[in-house]
């Protein structure tokens, strides 16, 4: 009876996440959503997932001024969209929250080609900037985790060329890291909107990975930093090389 219980349970959140990934390919014809070319400096933004076993959600990222306050801070409290981003991929709270900041010159969803960014993908879309918003920040889930992501926040635009960066899985410290499937809400799991919150670390720190304490596989689930690879690369016209 366990066995059984464990594999219905295992499959039954991959057929969401099918559904999920084919609702997504027909809802966005491009790789990104949002206004991201508003006039100005234009910009690829590429993310590729570096882990086997962790699917990362579609990204929010933002153009902005140094003025905008860093959307994420190691050894500080998440805010309420980044947590929920991190633990749900709850993405339109969060691109809201940059969207409605007059520090913010454009904001975009950077899917994959399904929408989540698969294991090995790379995933791009162009971003505008304009004036003096000079700085790029972005986040993404890694949806088998109860509140981890991958993100940048702050880093300087390259005045021509390219940059990379490497991001490590952050821990948002919101929820209780007890790998149960009943709180996760990517595959096997399957379980969104659903939070433990007793025992959350309360800060943002760079997360531990997976250990096999409940529900999760180290061997399926767990990674090894960094998580993600970020390109960012300065391009003519939303498209063309410089």
């Amino acid at each position: 009876m366990t066995s059984q219980l464990t594999r219905r349970r295992s499959l039954i959140p991959f057929a969401i996440l099918a559904i999920v990934a084919i609702t997504a390919a027909v809802a966005f014809t491009t790789t990104a959503s949002g206004d991201g070319k508003k006039g100005g400096n234009f910009y690829e933004v590429s993310i590729t997932n570096l882990t086997k076993g962790q699917i990362i959600s579609p990204a929010v990222v933002a153009t902005h001024r140094s003025r905008l306050d860093p959307i994420f801070q190691l050894g500080s409290a998440a805010s309420p969209e980044l947590a929920g981003l991190a633990e749900d991929a709850a993405l339109d709270p969060f691109f809201d929250m940059l969207d409605d900041n007059s520090n913010v010159a454009s904001v975009i969803k950077l899917l994959g080609a399904g929408g989540p960014i698969m294991p090995g993908e790379t995933a791009s879309a162009v971003i505008s900037t304009r004036g003096n918003a000079r700085e790029i920040s972005l986040a993404a889930m890694l949806v088998t985790t109860n509140d981890t992501f991958i993100g940048l926040s702050g880093v300087k635009l390259p005045n021509r060329g390219s940059n990379h960066y490497f991001s490590a899985g952050y821990d948002a410290g919101s929820e209780a890291n007890n790998e149960d499937c009943d709180f996760i809400p990517g595959p096997p799991c399957g379980n969104g909107g659903v939070r433990d919150t007793a025992g959350a670390e309360g800060y943002v720190y760079v997360s531990n990975g997976v250990h096999g304490i409940a529900d999760l596989v180290p061997a399926d689930h767990d990674w090894h930093n960094p998580a993600a690879l970020i390109q960012i690369k300065r391009v003519r016209g939303g498209g063309d090389d410089d």
